[in-house]
């Protein structure tokens, strides 16, 4: 018996930068099944759009905009590192260069599922 292909496009466009990055790093988490929270997509986004999350005022930004704590921060990015979404990179906390995009840019993402059946 033959297989069929299926193929569908899906298009969506963001606002901004940031919800660009923070949908890319859903999809990410839920093709890959890494149960990223919500806050942990938004803080990976976040750094994926400034750079680091190694200064104060990039944190005590990032506190500003979604309502969050230092400590909450700290723990996050223990979990992330441990996921290997984000690593220590010349002594700053940077998303892992394997999924890290130029957000400002469009991304075209191909997803394929295959099954294994007779």
């Amino acid at each position: 018996m033959e297989k069929k292909t299926i193929v569908q496009r899906i298009s969506k466009k963001d606002e901004d930068v940031l919800s660009h990055a923070q949908r890319y790093y859903y999809i990410l988490s839920a093709i890959n099944g890494l149960q990223l929270t919500k806050r942990e997509i938004q803080l990976t986004a976040f750094v994926a759009v400034r750079g680091n999350i190694s200064y104060s005022n990039i944190r005590k930004e990032f506190c500003s905009m979604y309502s969050s704590s230092s400590p909450t921060i700290n723990n996050i990015i223990s979990k992330l590192k441990k996921k290997g979404v984000l690593v220590k990179i010349s002594s700053k906390i940077k998303v892992n260069p394997i999924i890290s995009l130029d957000f400002n840019k469009d991304v075209i993402l191909e997803i394929k599922l295959l099954v294994d059946v007779d």
